[in-house]
């Protein structure tokens, strides 16, 4: 992982000329991860995203014994608490950053549990650090509510053809759902029988069979170069590596912005794709054009709590956000503010990437703690320097 503490002052250019080749999807990845480690044999996984989250997630599942430190990787607890609990044999302890061990895990685990699972907590009741002992789980009928983290869904379902079957009630709209379609797609890619009707998803038992699989590029990613295209308007910028058709939920990101030309105040629900949050919450403030962003919820729970976090970066902008535990407004009138601003990245790769969208109005702006980009993509500011901005 990146640690080098990295302050970084970016200036705009009057228009991006380039070529990038987007990242790879971690959120496909991890989930290929997962699934070609539930196979009797290993696919052939080409493009696999290189990030601190993938390669937390790739190390850990070579492992069966010992402490495993999974960082700031959200995905990695989720999928792995779930992996290593249908493991016969592993005795595992699953920690992570300080922040991770103030996310919540207890949905998950009481699931497991359900299914025969023998996990405990080294710490406080409900969050980690895990101690899991593996062991063989028994497949039937569990809820799990759906509203904190789709994680926790595609985590059970990963492991659900190979412990004998499950059905799964959601309680609760669940969040984030194209994610959680995202884990049915890739699992029917690998074999698996998987209906989702109404509260209940359904799983067949089986065995996977290994598919070999190229990793298309990440559009959460993707989302900051359609952002600056529609704040720097005449540039030549082609990206590379996207899929009209993707898997990912947050494809839908070229609507979004597309919406941003229309009159009035802005409205949109984020609740199927809290990643684009953060992209679209800069860019409409960047554009001045008023805005509530609504389903937010799972924002909180996040690498930072990123309502708090976009409303106090912000604000030293002199962008004076209004929301609560579920949305963000703005009214579109703009404070004065001192021109030396530093943005801290509150160890969060969205919040670093999405506020360097606001070098475009505001030339020099610093952003401290650069590096937490590697958690998903690492050779961003190279990127953003090749096509145009300057970097101190």
């Amino acid at each position: 992982m990146m640690s080098e503490h990295l302050r970084l002052e970016l200036s705009a250019p009057q228009r991006l000329v380039g070529t990038v080749k987007v990242p790879a999807s971690k959120s496909v990845s991890n989930r290929l991860l997962m699934l070609n480690a539930l196979c009797d044999r290993p696919a052939v996984i080409t493009n696999l995203a290189h990030c601190d989250d993938t390669d937390v997630m790739a190390a850990a599942l070579t492992r069966r014994q010992g402490i495993i430190d999974v960082g700031g990787a959200g995905t990695a607890m989720r999928f792995l608490t779930a992996y290593f609990a249908a493991n016969e044999g592993v005795d595992i302890v699953l920690t992570g950053s300080l922040r991770m061990t103030q996310r919540p895990i207890a949905p998950l685990v009481d699931a497991l549990r359900v299914l025969g699972a023998d996990i405990g907590y080294d710490g406080h009741e409900g969050w980690p650090p895990l101690h899991i002992a593996g062991r063989r789980l028994n497949g039937g009928a569990v809820s799990i509510d759906g509203t904190v983290s789709s994680q926790y869904i595609s985590a059970l379902l990963m492991i659900a053809p190979v412990i004998g079957g499950l059905r799964l009630t959601i309680v609760g709209e669940p969040a984030s759902r194209p994610y959680v379609e995202m884990t049915m797609a890739l699992m029917r890619r690998f074999g698996a029988s998987v209906r989702w009707n109404g509260e209940v998803i359904e799983v067949e038992r089986g065995e996977y069979t290994a598919c070999d699989t190229v990793v298309e590029g990440d559009w959460s990613n993707a989302s900051y170069w359609l952002a600056l295209k529609r704040l720097i308007p005449g540039s030549s910028l082609t990206l590379e590596g996207l899929h009209a058709d993707s898997v990912q939920g947050d494809r839908v990101i070229g609507e979004l912005i597309e919406r941003t030309y229309d009159g009035g105040l802005y409205r949109a629900d984020m609740s199927d794709t809290p990643d684009l949050a953060p992209t679209m919450t800069v860019l409409l403030a960047m554009l001045g054009k008023p805005f509530i962003l609504m389903g937010l919820r799972t924002l909180r729970v996040k690498e930072s709590d990123r309502i708090a976090a976009l409303k106090a970066e912000l604000a030293k902008l002199g962008y004076q956000l209004q929301g609560g535990d579920d949305n963000l407004a703005w009214d579109g009138k703009r404070l004065t503010t001192d021109s030396r601003v530093v943005i801290d990245t509150h160890d969060d790769h969205r919040i670093a990437m999405a506020m360097a969208l606001a070098a475009v109005r505001h030339p020099g702006l610093a952003i401290d703690h650069a590096e937490v980009v590697g958690k998903s993509y690492p050779r961003f500011w190279d990127d953003i320097r090749a096509t145009g901005f300057t970097i101190n």
